[in-house]
Parts: C-alpha cells; structure tokens; sequence
C-alpha cells in the first residue's frame, strides 16, 4: 500500500558533526541522485538551482558562497522518511563540485558530487607490514583505525584462514587501505562495501561474500494490477558466466604438487536450478595458476573464483516508484520478487540501487543477480 504521509527528504551537512541545511540552500535543492553498489563506491550528486537575486550576487552566485556546499571532504547525510520512520539514504563526503551556467534565467546548476565513507580510507598509500595477521584479522584493524568516521567493522572469516608464520612470510600492503580490503577480497569471491546507518552519522563497512543470509525485503511486485510497485523490469542470462577451476599447485609447506578443483558453488542457493549444474557438464573451465599457496589456500582462492563467476548468471534490471514501494529498497541484500511467472519468481540478490530524488517524484533503479532460475519458496514477504 503507497505509504499515505509521503516521502520527506533531510538534508545535513558539515565538517565534523553535519546540521540541517539552511533554508535558502533547500530551496534552491533541484535533485538528488545516490547510486549504491555491492563492489567498489557507492556514491552521491546533489543538485542546486544557482542565480542572481541580490546585490552581493553580482559578485557571485550565492550558493558558491556557502561554504558547507565548497569545503572539501565535508560531510553530507540524506535521511528519508517515509510516514514518521527516517532512514539513512547516504552518510559520504564531498569530493566534486561541476558548476553549469543557463544561457537563459534559471537554467544555472551548481552539482555537489560525493562519495560514500570508504572514501576516507583512499586518501592516503601505505607501506604496511601485517606480521602473523590472517586477512580477516587486518580487516578488522583496518577498518577499526576509521571508527572517527562512524565506521563499524562487519567481517566474515574465509572458508580457510592462514595465519602466516613470519619467518615464511609477512603479508605486506603497498596501496590505501580501501585497495588492500579490495584486493584482499578478490582473493576469495569476497565483496567489501560501506553501507550507511542504521543510525545517522554510523555506517557498517562489510567485508566477506556476498550476503545472501539476510532476511528478504519487501517484494518487488510485477503485474499485480494494484499491488504493482515495479515500472518496468528486464531479465538476462549469461551462459558462460559459471566457471571451473581445475589445476595443481605445489604445496609451499610439503613441496609436492597436489590436485586442484571445484565442484560446485558454495553460495547460499537462492533458486532450485543453479546454472552452474544444470549446465554440466558444458560448464566453462579454467586453470588453476596460483603459486606460493598451501593447499587449503589454493582450494580457498580457487572456490572464490568459481563463487564469484556464479553470482551474476542471471540478472535483472528494473525501476520502482519508492512511494508505492513504501521505502528504501536496499542494496547488498536479499529482496523478494512475485508475478514474473516461476522461473524468474523467488528470491534475488540485489547488487545495485540507483536513487532519484525530485519534488513529488521518488524513483529507485534497481539490479538484482542470481545463480539460476525457479523459485525456492511457495511465498515471499510483502
């Protein structure tokens, strides 16, 4: 049911701690735009109308006056309401600004663009030594040195964990701690992205494989006469997306050459037929060509890259009205989908959500990914 009191927008902002903005910049606020993903940045444009309306605008728009719109790296939160319950739509801060001057009155932008928390932890390379530290370990204390941001750590241990003896080998990082948590990530199928909330000026920086243990949102409702919140949505399947991985790697702790291979996909199923075995045995395959490796950490890296090749076999792409939705639907989690018909029906995986926000208009473009196709359950929230 479209949710009866509307949709409020609040807009904060600041150096350290943000306050609401002030009135003349929320009324020259034209449109905001976030944009989240479930690998890399997540990030926001926010959108002013510019013009000239006093004598001090002769000088210059007075919005490129405002100094919480122009210092660097402040600190921008969205919160959006629906009924009387607020939620964080973005916590990040500022890294762009474009300005576009109208050739005709009121035609002139200014666009704040922005990035979401994980943009402190890109600011600076490091030369780090990580001795007897597994990467679950350096990811905790990573992400721990960001709690003044607001930064709550979220890890889950790989299937294998090594703890490196340090007279074999000290895992050294090159890079900024954003790259290291990427690339230590990629290592194992793994995602690490920061989701802002559940509380204003908090985020939870998420680093393990893609969460698929959550409870399912809402559902999406596609030609349902009125319970319809879905515009328009599209499916695609990629065949050749699942991989194998078969090979040998010479054990670094007995020196001897040692098998191997994938068989199956250890994600949490979302669908009753998995692309991955319905395809055997034409399934695409690949060599396994890690080196340095014990054999529980070539298994480990050489089932990440399978999970991973899995994950997006089937993907789906849509737009929803958020006020007949009734709130935020969330990325990096599970959602359910009803009135595609069985094979496309069930439970997905949402990977990206695309925000629009305008005066009395609200949309949220969407992808959803999965292994294969049929639902797995009879019913899903609503």
């Amino acid at each position: 049911m479209p949710n009866l009191l509307g949709i409020h927008l609040t807009l904060l902002l600041g150096k350290t701690v943000p306050v609401p903005a002030p009135p003349d910049l929320l009324e020259s606020l034209q449109e905001v735009k976030v944009t989240y993903n479930d690998q890399g940045v997540s990030g926001f444009e926010i959108t002013f109308k510019v013009g000239r309306s006093s004598p001090l605008d002769l000088i210059d728009f007075g919005v490129l006056r405002n100094p919480l719109l122009l210092a660097p790296l402040n600190r921008v939160v969205l919160l959006v309401t629906f009924g009387v319950v607020p939620q964080v739509l973005m916590d990040g801060f500022i890294t762009h600004q474009q300005l576009s001057p109208g050739s005709s009155p009121g035609t002139s932008t200014l666009t704040v663009i922005g990035e979401d928390a994980s943009v402190m932890m890109d600011q600076e390379d490091n030369s780090t030594e990580h001795p007897a530290q597994n990467e679950m370990i350096i990811a905790l204390k990573i992400i721990a040195s960001y709690a003044q941001h607001g930064l709550a750590p979220l890890v889950i241990p790989p299937l294998s964990v090594d703890f490196p003896v340090p007279v074999e080998r000290i895992p050294v990082q090159q890079c900024t701690d954003y790259a290291y948590l990427q690339q230590m990530a990629r290592r194992y199928g793994y995602v690490f992205f920061v989701t802002p909330g559940p509380v204003p000026l908090t985020s939870t920086a998420y680093w393990g494989p893609p969460p698929y243990f959550s409870f399912p949102q809402k559902a999406l409702s596609v030609n349902m006469g009125a319970e319809t919140n879905v515009e328009q949505i599209n499916f695609s399947s990629n065949a050749r997306a699942p991989v194998v991985l078969e090979g040998q790697v010479q054990d670094r702790l007995t020196n001897q050459a040692m098998p191997v291979r994938t068989v199956a996909s250890t994600r949490v199923p979302l669908t009753a037929a998995p692309a991955w075995l319905v395809q055997q045995p034409n399934v695409r395959r690949r060599q396994f060509r890690g080196s340095g490796l014990n054999v529980a950490q070539a298994f480990s890296r050489a089932q990440g890259e399978m999970d991973a090749s899995v994950d997006a076999t089937v993907t789906a792409t849509g737009e929803l009205d958020a006020l007949r939705y009734g709130g935020l639907l969330k990325p990096q989690a599970l959602v359910g989908l009803r009135g595609a018909g069985f094979r496309h029906d069930g439970v997905w995986y949402v990977k990206s959500v695309s925000h629009t926000v305008k005066i009395g208009s609200y949309k949220q473009h969407f992808e959803l990914s999965r292994e294969g196709w049929g639902s797995l359950t009879p019913v899903v929230p609503v």
